[in-house]
């Protein structure tokens, strides 16, 4: 018989109810025991005064937090006063810049396609406290600020301690009868943050899990011992510095050792995740014929996102070999089914290339398993072609030249089962030229995936108006299968149609005009052709090309202000790496011209220069639906796909670019006849290099180029510091790879093609309809989907995960049905 309550014990259950909103306290018991159990289950044996804590915890925030929503929702319809401006609250959410560049949008795009793809996936990352950095404009000049992207928390996120990981830098190396041993080591705990990616009309919410670095409790206790508190606590900072920062470089390697930390920890936490999860899930031992780990490839895939998570391939034959005391042989086996490897990048200056030094440092037993993987590679390579020396040192794991360095991109290659590109034309060239030995060698192992975007995203939500009238004319399946777009293709007569598409452009003009107005207090003429290049300041994108064009526009009015021309709003945006000298003094130009042009009444509406400050992805969503002119000029060979050329496609911007990246497809889908393709091929840059590129040859030759850069050097545009762009000038002249001025000519005759269009406006809406239509392959659900097929052995899933409260009950497919 249960003991009577007191009268302190019956007060407190009739609180506890009163507050968690529960009639019987057995209610409360319930939920209590299920927790604690989960936690049991997942972890121990044996409960902590902890484990009860959190289980209570967890068990009245259960019962609080229908009562919250519910209460939220009976405010805000009880209380007009409360009206919410969804625009409003859209602009309130920060960024989460937690990627450079293209590589880190192209990755949000993926988890949304494997999400709407039913796909079991996770995404994994580092929760940097500070994103990449928030870039102002001061006088011209680009001027870094702390991207302080959660000052006020993030809503969307989960942090999750019970899955809290160690990982170990520094320390030594045993070998002892027992097995090689990683010891002395300094641990740094890795807290992981989950944040929900909804696939879209599924129900299907994958995972996408960012580790934050923690020092362990007892870090560094001798210090503290010994009466160094201070020390003791800055120690425990540079331990959680590992994921303090995002470094803001796109295509350049920076090799500190603070980021080498940062490679090797999020792939250290990542490993012992999936492997938990394996174990937990698929881990069978009791078939003695093979090990437990045979079936890790059928079940795990891991995509390397360029080399940066490289480190995953001796982490991954660490634990096989060091702690599941595997023979190396089956570890490797093991090892090379599971990883695959994406290349994004061509340029030399941009492929990682590690001091061995300095990985013997930091992570000395990880040093040891890739001598022993690139002596059995070359092993391989020398029974195949015996006394080629130049072969082995070509193909090689270790760079001799200019002290010891491990190429990452090769151990990428020989510990993955595929390599792919981003764009057929950068899948050539890393065939045939970048890693020309390796392809020669295992001619199979090489793929081409062209990169795609999130229709999601990319149209829907950021230009809904644009969205709408095409689900109009062929239902709105296309969202989930972008290929439908050439259903569009039989409207091209329909003049009805055309006008509503150019109406669309033209309010979403209107509104960023507005927004530029308020921002830049530049009066915009929104019937101009809003041409436009927003992505990452760098030479190889040839925004000094750009900016030539616009100057040479400048001197064209300048000289007949009476003659006709069709007035321009060029925006140019972008951020520059902090320490990217040239990069930086290109904004300054921009900035320079741009200050010139815009104050000059001679010019007036005719043409205005804009630099985009702090573009991002939210920027990018203004001013993507807005642009008529998209461009995308880098040298042929040296853009690797380009995402941003696809989203303003799909948004019914015209494309004036060269045949690189993925404009070569858009060509090939579009008609090369239905964008404005200028400059050098492959072959035309090759035979120049092969020739030998003189600038000074084209700027004798063309008059307009010369006065352009005679300005630009002589302080026209810089009066006060006449000398300001000098070492630009010379850049062009001396050691420009990119070779702006061979397409000079070709790219402002193309410009001129570009206007006359614009003054036709049927003409050029059947173009922009034409490449709506044909931007269905641009879709990363296209792009997943071979991934998936090709690479990870998986099929995507068309089945709708039942709700709880969906009282047809089971899984049905995606349509609903």
């Amino acid at each position: 018989m249960a003991k009577p309550l007191t009268d302190q014990e019956k007060r407190r259950q009739i609180s506890i109810r009163g507050i968690v909103g529960v009639e019987n306290v057995a209610e409360l018991k319930k939920g209590f025991n299920r927790h604690l159990h989960f936690t049991l289950v997942k972890d121990r044996n044996v409960a902590t005064p902890r484990d009860y804590f959190f289980a209570l915890a967890h068990t009245v925030r259960d019962h609080l937090v229908g009562r919250w929503i519910r209460t939220q929702q009976y405010y805000y319809e009880k209380c007009p006063k409360l009206g919410l401006d969804m625009e409003e609250l859209e602009e309130i959410e920060e960024d989460a810049g937690l990627g450079n560049g293209g590589l880190g949008r192209l990755a949000a795009c993926f988890l949304d396609s494997m999400a709407t793809l039913g796909l079991a996936a996770y995404g994994y990352g580092i929760r940097y406290e500070y994103g990449i950095f928030n870039q102002k404009i001061r006088d011209g000049w680009q001027i870094e600020e702390a991207d302080d992207w959660l000052r006020h928390g993030n809503p969307w996120e989960k942090a999750r301690p019970e899955f809290m990981l160690p990982v170990h830098f520094y320390g030594r190396v045993e070998h002892t009868e027992a097995g090689t041993k990683w010891t002395d080591t300094q641990v740094v705990l890795a807290l992981p943050y989950d944040t929900p990616v909804p696939g879209y009309l599924n129900n299907t919410v994958n995972t996408m899990r960012l580790w934050s670095a923690r020092a362990p409790n007892d870090f560094n206790l001798r210090d503290f011992n010994v009466g160094d508190y201070i020390q003791a606590v800055l120690d425990r900072n540079l331990a959680e510095n590992i994921s303090r920062v995002l470094y803001p470089n796109d295509n350049f390697f920076e090799g500190k050792e603070l980021r080498l930390k940062q490679e090797y920890f999020v792939v250290a936490a990542t490993l012992q995740d999936v492997i938990r999860r394996f174990k937990a899930s698929k881990f069978d031992s009791s078939n003695s014929t093979k090990t437990a780990f045979d079936a890790f490839p059928d079940q795990v895939a891991i995509q390397l996102n360029d080399t940066h998570p490289s480190l995953a391939i001796p982490e991954l034959m660490r634990i096989f070999v060091d702690i599941e005391k595997l023979p190396w042989s089956k570890a490797w086996e093991i090892t090379q089914k599971t990883f695959a490897y994406t290349n994004h990048t061509v340029l030399p200056e941009a492929l990682e290339r590690w001091p061995v030094e300095l990985v013997e440092k930091l992570l000395p037993r990880h040093l040891q398993i890739i001598y022993e993987i690139n002596q059995k590679h070359l092993d391989k390579i020398a029974a195949l072609f015996p006394k080629d020396v130049d072969r082995l040192r070509r193909m090689s794991l270790i760079e001799e030249e200019g002290g010891k360095r491990i190429n990452m991109a090769h151990l990428c290659i020989v510990g993955s089962h595929a390599v792919n590109g981003v764009a057929k034309i950068h899948s050539d060239i890393v065939k045939t030229q970048v890693f020309k030995d390796f392809s020669e060698l295992e001619p199979d192992k090489f793929q081409n995936k062209t990169n795609g975007i999130t229709p999601r995203r990319w149209l829907l939500l950021c230009n809904p108006g644009l969205a709408e009238l095409i689900a109009e004319k062929i239902g709105e399946d296309y969202v989930k299968d972008l290929s439908q777009l050439t259903k569009l293709n039989s409207f091209l007569g329909d003049d009805i149609f055309l006008r509503e598409i150019s109406n669309v452009k033209q309010e979403n003009k209107l509104k960023f005009s507005q927004f530029l107005e308020k921002e830049y207090k530049v009066k915009i003429n929104p019937s101009s052709m809003f041409d436009v290049q927003v992505k990452r300041i760098h030479e190889y994108k040839r925004q000094l090309l750009n900016c030539l064009h616009v100057v040479t526009m400048y001197n064209r009015i300048k000289k007949d202000p009476k003659k006709l021309f069709v007035p321009r709003t060029v925006i140019i945006g972008g951020k520059a790496a902090p320490g990217y000298y040239m990069a930086k003094l290109i904004i300054k130009l921009i900035t320079s011209v741009a200050e010139v042009v815009n104050n000059d009444p001679v010019v007036g509406s005719k043409l205005k220069l804009i630099f985009l400050e702090n573009y991002r992805v939210s920027l990018a969503e203004k001013v993507i639906p807005a642009t008529d002119l998209s461009e995308q000029i880098s040298t042929a060979g040296t853009e690797a796909s380009g995402t941003g050329n696809m989203k303003f496609m799909l948004n019914g911007a015209l494309t004036i670019g060269t045949m690189d990246g993925a404009n070569v497809e858009m060509a090939e889908e579009a008609g090369e006849e239905n964008l404005f393709i200028f400059g050098m091929r492959i072959e035309d840059v090759a035979a120049l290099d092969k020739k030998g590129y003189e600038a000074k040859e084209y700027y004798e030759a063309l008059p307009e180029l010369k006065l352009a850069i005679d300005q630009i050097d002589k302080g026209f545009f810089s009066p006060k510091q006449p000398d300001l762009f000098k070492d630009l000038v010379n850049m062009l002249f001396y050691h420009d790879r990119f070779k702006v001025f061979a397409d000079y000519e070709a790219y402002v005759k193309c410009q001129e093609k570009v206007s006359q269009l614009y003054m036709n406006p049927k003409a050029w809406n059947i173009m922009v309809l034409k490449n709506i239509a044909a931007s269905g392959k641009f879709s990363s659900d296209r792009t997943i989907k071979e991934y998936a097929r090709d690479i990870w052995n998986m099929e995507p899933s068309d089945i709708k995960i039942s709700l709880s409260s969906d009282p047809s009950g089971g899984a049905n497919k995606a349509n609903g049905k």
